[in-house]
């Protein structure tokens, strides 16, 4: 199973992930990132840039994460009319 080895906070809700397999995608995780749970996250910019990886998901201060096959599949599926911020913009790789 593909897992996430480093994750990078770009603008807006995107993340920079690089996977397993050495792959790097980018995702708007801004769907994902609904309920109570995530308010902290959605609500303090300095919360979502503190993103880091625990144990193969992406995980923020206060015990909140997002599972690797959400970030690597659903996410896309929800969300693929979004484009990364045209200064992060890098070449996509097909899942």
């Amino acid at each position: 199973m593909l897992e996430v080895r480093d994750v990078e906070a770009l603008d807006g809700y995107w993340l920079r992930l690089t996977l397993s397999d050495g792959r790097v995608i980018e995702r708007d995780v801004s769907d994902a990132l609904a309920g109570p749970v995530f308010e902290p996250v959605r609500s303090h910019r300095a919360i979502f840039e503190a993103a880091f990886v625990d144990a193969g998901s992406v995980a923020w201060p206060g015990d909140v994460d997002l599972a690797p096959e959400t970030l690597i599949w659903g996410v896309s599926q929800a969300r693929s009319t979004g484009t990364p911020p045209a200064r992060m913009r890098v070449p996509r790789l097909t899942l």
